[in-house]
């Protein structure tokens, strides 16, 4: 080790000379600096000890965190299980280092920031101690010499010169010794400072060493493979990783690369699907705030099974808004905004208004409201059945018009007005043969959907059949006596559904096709609003009541109703053919013409079928005085002598008196 070159020597304390001073200042610089550098080297490592001791507080925490996450229990953790074994067993090694770094920091406290704190608390606070005695004393020597200098020459007194004499001994004898102590102080500092650098980093190394050699025992043999499994598996994920990364950014040129009316609502390329039986989008829903104040929210929904669902933005799961099952749907004007529509329950007390996007979704809302309404979704294949029917559909509506088509279907094309198939329809009946289409309806008759007229307005308006009633509510005599003589009134609630001349009125099937092609014609063309009115059923004849005027909109003579018949598989649609004449070829009894028309009921269509059958028996035994007394013998009859057939339909009766435009169920 190096020798310290330079020092205060202790003969030159008594006599404390300028050269002396000088070199005691350079000292005291010297002592001053390593002070200050004494704080901060103390602060550094003071800091390196806090540090490895947080350093075992967070490996602690850390390993206790790994073995959290097989509590967590991620929504999307499935095929963990290898992750979770290699984190435990990573929290069991943190665990151990964590006891090393305990001892580590332990270490530190005791060969690193022990000795330099014991450094500066004792010789640097004793070279500050000394350092105030010597100026004390060196204060009050040079007082000593100052009363001492000023004894009188010429008057001498002895007692105050032996005083003065004993004073200035005793500070010097006292500077001096402190000087000795000090300088002895000052010179050993030299020394002391060297092992105070060194001592600490000394330990800080064995500790560290110590830790590391501990480490490596640790680590070394069980950890090679166990780490080298672990970096393989990172390769792995690092792989799949990358891979997925190339296919998002792929997909994501693909999808960047469509045009803009993609982005641009009510911009639909695609053709609108009307075969849905499942639908979702955001859609606007109208809410009441007030007596006359409306408000419009955007909601995300989407249908499940028989069911529309809503589901607000960030909510978990959506819940039930409306049962959809037997449900109306219709398009309505509402506060001038485009592409709304309501959806109706059954029972007409629950309604809701939504808005579309674009007309595309607007449609293949209404279709798919009206494709789950029908309960498609409960058949074995729903997909097929609303692809048949869409396609049935639009046979239904599409014009024949081919030559070689017309010459099947009529032998004489430029004849193809009703009735002209009758006879072709009876031949059919006779071979047993099935009546194609064309026998019972000529392709491209046009269909009537308004309440007010007949199907057949294109015909002559005086034939006989749709016989029209003053639009006051009055009518003549003879009806208003046939009719209080009537022996059989019954109302129903129905809905007009549309009306279309047909070419045969003796066969049922005839209805059935023109119930095919009205629901037909109105999905294709998007036609949801009907009109409700009362069906009244009475002994002499069939006549449509408005609910809330009460003005008969048309009737029909019993007599003239030839055919009546209720859907085969949805038990609310009826219709019933009505036979009229036509004298447009000059004919004096003029030629039989039928048109026929379909109605949507609250109640079974059996029953408005049943009541048209009585209503014609009870006709035919008018005839038979006999014939009518064992009718009512056999019928109940009610406290007025008419026939009781039906409960009142009190609450249909009131529910569509409100109900001016309501929509098909059909």
């Amino acid at each position: 080790m190096p020798a310290v070159h330079h020092k205060l020597l202790l003969e030159d304390a008594l006599q404390d000379s300028p050269q002396t001073r000088s070199l005691l200042s350079v000292f005291e610089e010297d002592a001053g600096m390593l002070t200050d550098y004494t704080n901060q080297l103390l602060q550094s490592m003071q800091r390196v000890f806090g540090a490895q001791s947080e350093m075992g507080l967070a490996t602690e925490q850390l390993s206790q965190q790994l073995l959290d996450y097989e509590k967590k229990n991620f929504a999307l953790g499935k095929g963990d299980e290898e992750v979770i074994t290699t984190l435990q067993n990573f929290a069991k090694t943190v665990g151990e280092l964590n006891s090393l770094h305990s001892e580590l920091a332990n270490q530190m406290a005791d060969s690193m920031v022990f000795p330099l704190i014991q450094f500066r608390e004792k010789d640097l606070t004793e070279i500050s101690t000394l350092k105030e005695i010597y100026g004390i004393a060196t204060d009050e020597h040079e007082a000593a010499m100052v009363k001492y200098s000023r004894l009188p020459k010429k008057k001498e007194n002895e007692k105050l010169k032996a005083d003065l004499v004993k004073e200035v001994a005793y500070t010097r004898r006292k500077q001096h010794q402190a000087s000795l102590q000090y300088y002895c102080a000052l010179n050993a500092l030299q020394y002391r400072k060297r092992v105070a650098m060194l001592e600490p980093m000394l330990g800080y190394t064995q500790a560290q060493i110590s830790f590391f050699k501990k480490g490596i025992e640790l680590v070394s043999k069980k950890m090679d493979s166990f780490l080298s499994s672990v970096s393989n598996m990172t390769q792995s994920i690092q792989a799949q990783l990358d891979a997925e990364a190339e296919a998002m950014r792929v997909s994501q040129r693909e999808l960047l690369s469509v045009e803009d009316t993609v982005y641009m609502p009510d911009k639909d390329t695609e053709p609108v699907n009307r075969t849905l039986i499942q639908k979702a989008g955001y859609l606007n829903i109208r809410n009441k705030t007030g007596l006359v104040t409306t408000a419009w929210d955007r909601l995300y929904f989407f249908t499940q099974g028989g069911n529309l669902m809503c589901q607000p933005r960030g909510a978990v799961a959506g819940g039930m808004v409306l049962d959809l099952d037997n449900s109306s749907v219709m398009a309505v004007e509402c506060e001038d905004r485009r592409y709304c529509f309501q959806i109706t329950s059954p029972s007409g007390k629950t309604s809701m208004i939504l808005q579309a996007e674009s007309k595309k979704e607007y449609e293949e809302w209404i279709c798919t409201v009206n494709n789950i309404s029908r309960q498609i979704y409960l058949t074995d294949n729903p997909e097929a059945v609303a692809i048949r029917l869409n396609q049935t559909a639009i046979q239904a509506v599409t014009p024949i018009t081919s030559f070689e088509k017309r010459q099947e279907g009529s032998p004489n094309p430029d004849r193809a007005k009703p009735g002209g198939a009758h006879p072709a329809s009876s031949s059919s009946q006779k071979t047993g043969a099935a009546p194609e289409p064309e026998d019972l309806i000529a392709p491209g008759t046009p269909i009537q959907f308004d309440i007010m007229l007949p199907a057949s307005e294109f015909q002559d308006q005086n034939r006989a059949g749709g016989r029209r009633t003053n639009p006051f509510g009055e009518t003549d005599d003879d009806c208003s006596t046939e009719s209080d003589d009537s022996l059989l009134q019954q109302v129903f609630a129905v809905r007009f559904l549309g009306s279309m001349a047909v070419r045969c009125g003796d066969n049922q099937e005839v209805i059935y096709e023109a119930m095919r092609q009205v629901l037909a014609a109105r999905a294709i063309h998007n036609i949801f609003r009907t009109t409700e009115s009362h069906l009244m059923v009475t002994s002499s004849n069939l006549r449509l009541i408005d609910p809330q005027t009460q003005v008969t909109r048309i009737s029909f003579q019993l007599g003239e109703v030839c055919q009546f018949a209720a859907h085969q598989e949805n038990g609310r649609l009826m219709g019933f053919v009505v036979e009229g004449r036509d004298w447009s070829d000059g004919h004096e009894e003029g030629e039989p013409s039928f048109s026929a028309f379909v109605f949507e009921s609250n109640t079974e269509g059996e029953k408005i079928c049943y009541t048209i059958s009585l209503a014609k028996d009870i006709t035919e035994a008018k005839k038979d005085p006999e014939a009518l007394a064992q009718l009512m013998k056999n019928m109940p009859l009610t406290n007025d002598g008419k026939f009781l057939l039906l409960e009142p339909e009190a609450g249909d009766m009131t529910n569509g008196a409100g109900q001016e435009d309501l929509e098909s169920e059909a």
